[in-house]
């Protein structure tokens, strides 16, 4: 009588042996790839220029790319939102430091970069995927979708900045004061004046 457990003797246990060495060296290789940011954004716009000249060249798949588009819409909210929302966090008698006696408060985003980046990647090799199907291809008059996309983005991004000049929160680096740490003398010598 074969026990319960018996997973060696099964026909899917290599299958399952091989998709668990791929998830381990798959996390491996997006681990050492977290800090490589300019490395990680070329290689997604590489993705998505090849995805980019396959609907050219098929002159087909529209409505696909409409879809990717509202997704990274979405995402891109995500990445420029706070963690916390100022609007849902003054009801409760907390906000965001308004004056300059206020706390200091990080801001931390909602959607992080490397999952910003992540997710963006994966739409786009899904995106290229669903265009070797022909289901897909819906015929569509296209300038309408991106007319339709154009409207929505503006509309979209107004209502983001509107919202962080209200609660006052730059979601980027860039332009703001950096303190450098406190530097410290080499051991064992002595500063030289």
């Amino acid at each position: 009588m074969e026990g319960v457990g018996g997973d060696a003797a099964s026909p899917m246990a290599p299958l399952a042996k091989w998709k668990t060495e791929f998830s381990r060296v798959f996390q491996f290789y997006l681990d050492k790839s977290t800090p490589l940011h300019v490395q990680r954004w070329l290689g997604t716009l590489g993705v998505a220029a090849i995805y980019v000249l396959r609907v050219y060249y098929l002159e087909g798949f529209y409505v696909i790319s409409y879809g990717l588009g509202i997704y990274i819409l979405n995402l891109l909210i995500g990445f420029l939102s706070p963690k916390v929302d100022p609007e849902l966090e003054s009801l409760d008698g907390a906000s965001l430091p308004t004056k300059e006696s206020d706390e200091f408060r990080p801001f931390i985003r909602r959607l992080p970069e490397f999952k910003f980046w992540y997710a963006i990647t994966k739409a786009f090799i899904v995106a290229f995927l669903m265009t070797f199907f022909s289901l897909f291809d819906v015929p569509v008059f296209w300038p309408i979708l991106l007319c339709y996309w154009i409207v929505l983005f503006a509309l979209t991004m107004k209502r983001q900045i509107m919202h962080m000049i209200k609660y006052k929160y730059v979601p980027f680096n860039y332009g703001k004061q950096k303190y450098g740490g406190r530097k410290t003398p080499v051991a064992g010598g002595s500063p030289i004046h």
